[in-house]
Formats: C-alpha cells, structure tokens, sequence
C-alpha cells in the first residue's frame, strides 16, 4: 500500500485528477437541474472513498471462480494473466484494450474474466472499465448500477472516485459505463479521457478496458491510442479471417499485443488437462469435468498468444 499511497502522492501534486472535470460544451442535451459538484477527496485518499459492493455475479455471466481453480477456463485465463504479466516485467503496459472484430465475440466476457484473474493476486489492483457506451454489459454482469460511472465523470457531474465500485474483499475495481449519451465518440475525444487513462496506472497495477467492436463503431480505434496496449477477441466458427485482417489494419499494428481465441470446443480443452487433474489435483475435490457431449462446446474456453516482442509507442 505504500508503493500505492507515494504515487497518489505524486499524482496529487500534478494536479486535481480526484475531483470532476467542470462540465464540458459537448453536444449531449444536459439537465437544467444538475448541480456543482463539490471538490474531489485528496489523491491519498481515493481508494479508501471509492464505495464497496457485494459481489453478485449474473447467474448466467460465466464469470471465473477463485474458489474453482481446477477449472480449464480459470486455467486458460490464468495461462493468459501469465503472459501478460510477464510481458508487463519487460515493458510499462498498464493500460490494456479488450475489442473484437464483430459483436458476439466474447470480448465482454474476457475482459471481465481476465480482470478477475488478475485481481485474485495478492496487492494486483485492478480497474474493470466499461467503454462501450454503446452497448454496456460489465454492469449488468456484476449486478450493480451503471450509473454513476464514466460518462457521469466526464461530463462534470462526479468525481472520480464516485464513478468506481470496489468489489467487496478483493483488489477488483469496477468502472461502470454511466448514463447514456447520443454521441459516445464526441465524449472520447474529450481531454479529460486521456488525462484519466495516463493517470489511472497510478492507482492500478492494470486498468482492463471494454470496448466497442472494431469494425462497428470507431471507439475502440481512439481507445487503442489512448492505452498501452489492444487485445483481439475472436470466436471460432463466428468470426472470419476477412473481418479478422480489415480489424487488426484499423488498428495501430504495434499496439496489438495478442488474440484469444474464443469458443474452443470443451473436449478439445479438457484433453490438455486430463492428465494434470488426474495427477495434480487433490483427492479432496469433488469436482471433475464432465464427459462432453459430441460437438459440445464451452462458452468461455479461451487459448490466448501474445507477442513477446511487442513494444508500445
């Protein structure tokens, strides 16, 4: 917590990146009874203001359990956590892009569970942010409010840290997309999004952004300059070489630092991980995966490669 508090610190003293920016000419229709806002809580102490929530996740979300570790999808996600932190020991990537090609391609999903993995390590705080304005889920998967969340911060009527929840117990952090607007891109350029993302890494070991798909909405193109690094999510038997190739070229080719590969039959999976559950896992767990049925496929199993030699501008 010390190595957090002296960077709050440093942060503080940059300037007044806690409270909320003051409202913005931004074409989006405004409420005649929106009221100032008073100063933001002191750089040092962020984190002890940003409210707690319990964990309830969506029945149906598919989320990772950490009280699951055998599992093969907490293990894909684990294997990706691995890469990507050993990438992080070779180079400052903080700030981390998850986007797909086409819609129903899991990205949400994989954002949300490699945020997750990420937070089950000890002092790992991690910051889940919702920036696809368009078509916000993350809220919904948490089951928690939208609103207040990042638009709200944008447009000058939060601070910042009344725009974040801290899931209960663990170093997770959840930034909801907030209200709707009509133009999500008009907001994106605002100044006070890039101040944000350069100053977030200083509260967080990993900032994880949701994004809109990359050849729907020009979202994510501007989100990828503004982050360290952009991670493609594509789905098998869904998402076609075509599509795969017009997104990675939109796309600053430097700043790709990987796909994951979604959709990935179940039998396929658990064939790589018979041998170590027979093996490695304890007598005491009761859980073994079960024989898949033909053609079966697990939702959210994920195979994930990265560039090693990735380097961001």
């Amino acid at each position: 917590m010390s190595r957090v508090h002296d960077a709050l610190r440093r942060a503080e003293q940059s300037g007044s990146f806690g409270s909320a920016p003051p409202p913005k000419s931004y074409s989006e229709p405004r409420s005649a009874a929106v009221v100032e806002q008073p100063a933001g809580p002191q750089m040092d102490d962020m984190l002890s203001q940003i409210q707690e929530v319990v964990f309830q996740a969506s029945p149906d979300s598919l989320l990772i359990d950490a009280s699951r570790p055998h599992e093969a999808p907490t293990e894909e996600f684990r294997s990706l956590r691995t890469r990507l932190n050993h990438m992080q020991s070779l180079q400052p990537i903080h700030s981390l892009v998850i986007t797909s090609a086409s819609p129903a391609e899991g990205k949400s999903l994989t954002a949300v569970n490699l945020a997750l993995a990420q937070s089950h390590l000890s002092s790992n705080f991690t910051l889940l942010a919702d920036f696809d304005f368009r078509r916000p889920v993350i809220h919904q998967m948490f089951g928690i409010d939208r609103s207040p969340g990042i638009t709200d911060y944008l447009l000058g009527k939060v601070p910042l840290h009344a725009a974040i929840r801290r899931i209960a117990g663990t170093n997770l952090f959840i930034m909801p997309a907030g209200e709707a607007v009509i133009n999500p891109l008009e907001l994106l350029n605002l100044k006070e999004v890039r101040q944000m993302l350069e100053r977030l890494p200083q509260l967080f070991n990993w900032v994880i952004l949701d994004s809109p798909p990359l050849l729907f909405a020009a979202d994510a193109n501007l989100l990828a300059t503004l982050c360290h690094a952009t991670m493609l999510v594509v789905r098998i038997g869904a998402t076609t070489i075509d599509a795969v190739t017009r997104a990675v070229q939109s796309l600053c080719e430097n700043n790709v630092v990987g796909i994951v590969v979604n959709g990935a039959r179940r039998g396929e999976l658990y064939s790589k991980y018979t041998y170590y559950h027979s093996y490695y896992q304890p007598r005491d767990y009761g859980h073994h995966p079960p024989e898949p049925e033909p053609g079966e496929q697990e939702p959210v199993a994920v195979a994930s490669e990265a560039a090693p030699d990735h380097k961001p501008e």
